[in-house]
């Protein structure tokens, strides 16, 4: 609430910021603030909770079913998207609290990157579950390029944060500079979801047309019937939007940080919290709700055995049997060879009360 009676400034070239302004009041006005407005309080107590029920949901799950990289990822996204939006409820009480405007300018911007990294790990094991054969690289190369990518987007923009949230009253090239900063992790995190949508879209058109084909190979059965399951497909569904409005939500934030801080479309809440809060909800509530653990358990550590891909193990498995696979002849003249050891005497003795059983049968003795 503005203050009434406010007294003279402080001193004379006084200026309103962080630093110089403990609440609202006639010298230090809410639109001199860089969002400029009292954020609404119930709708970001709303996206508190909402981000702290997908950071439990996640948790919970990912312990259950084992999906450690997927869920830690999520897991970490979601509770940091909940810290950030704990600081907007806190600007909604008081919009000159710097050390809350520090803590969702860092926790609303590094949210998304983590929720991206669980999101790029899901296309290796769906590419192992159904035909790693359809796949133009290895599959090991997904998470070894698009989660490192992603992680550098976080890093950059963990930096501009950083720079932006220190930047005081005599730093206004700092603040400059901590906007670049930002604007090249989010500009460099689009292109690396543009890539990972169009990698994801070829191979899934690839599998389409193979398992549509009828000429379907007995080694790749498992991966067909896992095609036509509904709960795959629903979590496929799941992922593609998660990835279509996390992608909304990163064009959206070029848009408000190429007009510099406290410009016009940063301090327009309608935007951010359709653009921003509610797409990264949105990603948050389909990654947690339709987790891979339950609706596509070939992503677990803790393999399912009463799913229909059950008998060909996880993805982990399927990957362990074609690099063994792949040794070919040596492979099959490994198997061929003769056990030895303890192996050998066991066999042997087998062997031996086998042929006396045989013989009495014979004799009749």
């Amino acid at each position: 609430m503005a203050a009434t009676g406010a007294p003279a400034p402080p001193y004379p070239g006084f200026y309103p910021t962080y630093e110089t302004c403990n609440e609202v009041s006639a010298y230090c006005p809410v639109k001199a603030t860089t969002l400029g407005y009292f954020p609404n309080e119930g709708v970001n107590i709303f996206l508190t909770i909402g981000y702290g029920l997908a950071a439990l949901i996640t948790l919970v799950t990912g312990v259950w079913k084992r999906t450690w990289g997927f869920s830690i990822a999520v897991f970490a996204g979601c509770a940091l998207e909940c810290v950030g939006y704990v600081g907007r409820v806190l600007l909604a009480e008081n919009p000159w609290n710097g050390d809350a405007f520090k803590i969702q300018i860092v926790a609303i911007v590094l949210g998304p990157t983590l929720l991206c990294i669980g999101l790029y790990l899901t296309l290796k094991h769906t590419v192992l579950a159904l035909n790693p054969s359809l796949s133009r690289v290895s599959p090991k190369l997904y998470p070894a390029f698009f989660v490192p990518a992603d992680i550098s987007c976080l890093v950059i923009q963990a930096i501009g944060g950083g720079v932006a949230a220190s930047a005081g009253r005599e730093n206004y090239g700092l603040l400059k500079h901590g906007n670049k900063i930002i604007m090249a992790g989010i500009v460099l995190q689009v292109v690396v979801l543009l890539v990972f949508g169009l990698t994801s879209a070829d191979y899934l058109i690839r599998a389409k047309k193979y398992f549509n084909s009828g000429n379907v190979s007995a080694e790749h059965e498992a991966g067909a019937k896992l095609w036509k399951e509904k709960k795959f497909r629903a979590f496929e569904y799941a992922m593609g939007g998660a990835y279509a409005v996390l992608l909304i939500r990163c064009i959206y934030r070029i848009a408000e940080m190429a007009g510099g801080w406290a410009n016009h479309i940063m301090q327009d809440e309608p935007s951010f919290v359709v653009l921003e809060s509610f797409m990264v909800l949105i990603a948050s509530v389909l990654l947690a709700v339709f987790a891979p653990g339950i609706f596509f358990p070939q992503m677990s550590h803790k393999a399912d055995t009463k799913t229909p891909a059950a008998t060909s193990g996880s993805s982990e498995d399927v990957e362990k049997q074609q690099t063994s696979d792949s040794d070919g002849v040596a492979g099959v003249a490994r198997a061929e060879q003769a056990p030895t050891g303890w192996k050998a005497r066991f066999a042997k003795s087998m062997a031996h009360t086998g042929m006396e059983h045989r013989t009495t049968e014979l004799t009749g003795l």
